[in-house]
């Protein structure tokens, strides 16, 4: 007989969740705090420039695991795109990912041998680097670390990089090629029919209620389930009652421009500290369709998260939040009927296909009777 399932957040580990879950013969239901589902990937129509908007954030889907990539293509077609970001400072253009155009922009080096060498001399002798800041400068010098690092860092984390760990800044990569494509997975692309069409389907023959906050009524919803797969911020379903994890969070605004092509490509990023955003988006490069003589462009700010009143978006990795996740992860693993999962309920930046992968698992591994 199948077990009946709550499923807490509409996002993606939790739409894979109740589909897996479903498929299986259990009784789902899912209930989503937010007005509408697919979490920080849903996606809008735009009808005045035949896009769909990234709402919450340019969301490109990206992977290594075959897998994965199958399983997403059973719900969506993905288009081509590749994700080619570009840097601005103080007016100037560079290539990004680092790469030896960029060194080629900076330097005038034309080689890889020329590169690395360029690199050698602009390293500065830090033997153990203890922050952001002296992993950078010790692995690209203070150049590039001005140009690229410095000015975003401070305003996505609202901290100086001498106050953050390394850890942060190493997936981003430097190359001596030409190579600027963002990611290195072989399996990449925009959904043709944007991001919440993936979560119609996901979600299809199963009951969802919108505008539910669980934590409202955690004992009751609990009580009745016989087991819950929860999404949200583990702090909050403790009722903060340890202390309140930190998070960073975004402000989007979206204009309108009167033009097919406003900036020439998906993303460009605003380094400079005294620019106010961290970059631009232009959605219709996400779907690469230029038939409309208008465009759409999101400003992206970097804002302190207060509970009830900003969306959670990145976890701020420091020793204070670590040690009071793993107070809360203590407790979550005494909690018997509970799942905690996704980047809130783990409390940890997830890619897409990270988030997939991980709700196969517990969803398989929960039919198979394991857990």
């Amino acid at each position: 007989m199948g077990k009946t399932v709550l499923i807490v957040g509409a996002g993606l580990y939790g739409a894979v969740c109740a589909r897996e879950f479903t498929d299986a013969g259990h009784r789902v239901m899912v209930v989503e705090k937010r007005n509408h589902i697919g979490g920080n990937c849903y996606s809008e129509y735009d009808v005045q420039t035949g896009c769909h908007r990234h709402v919450y954030g340019p969301h490109i889907f990206h992977t290594k695991n075959e897998a994965v990539w199958r399983y997403m293509n059973r719900f969506t077609r993905f288009n081509h795109y590749v994700n080619r970001p570009k840097v601005m400072f103080k007016g100037k253009l560079y290539s990004f990912p680092i790469n030896l155009f960029t060194l080629y922009q900076l330097y005038g080096v034309v080689t890889p041998q020329a590169a690395l060498a360029e690199l050698e001399h602009q390293r500065e002798p830090i033997v153990n680097p203890q922050n952001l800041e002296e992993w950078c400068l010790s692995e690209v010098g203070r150049e590039i670390y001005e140009i690229f690092v410095k000015g975003y860092t401070i305003k996505q984390w609202g901290r100086h990089p001498r106050h953050l760990s390394a850890s942060i800044i190493k997936r981003l990569p430097i190359r001596l090629t030409f190579d600027d494509n963002y990611f290195t997975h072989p399996f990449q692309g925009i959904p043709v029919d944007g991001y919440t069409a993936i979560f119609e389907r996901l979600l299809d023959g199963i009951e969802v209620h919108m505008g539910v906050d669980f934590l409202q009524d955690r004992d009751r919803w609990i009580e009745e389930s016989d087991h819950v797969i929860y999404t949200g911020a583990i702090d909050a379903f403790f009722r903060y009652s340890h202390g309140v994890l930190e998070y960073r969070s975004l402000r989007f605004e979206s204009e309108h421009k009167d033009v097919v092509d406003y900036q020439g490509n998906a993303i460009i990023n605003y380094t400079e500290e005294n620019v106010p955003y961290t970059r631009i988006v232009e959605h219709k490069h996400f779907d690469m369709n230029f038939s409309e003589s208008k465009t759409v462009i999101t400003r992206e700010y970097p804002v302190d998260w207060e509970e009830g009143i900003e969306e959670p978006f990145y976890p701020v990795d420091t020793d204070r939040n670590r040690e009071l996740f793993m107070t809360y992860k203590r407790m979550a693993d005494l909690s018997g009927k509970v799942t905690f999962g996704g980047r809130l309920g783990q409390y940890q930046y997830f890619d897409m296909d990270q988030v997939v992968a991980a709700a196969l698992d517990i969803s398989r591994a929960f039919i198979a009777g394991v857990l």
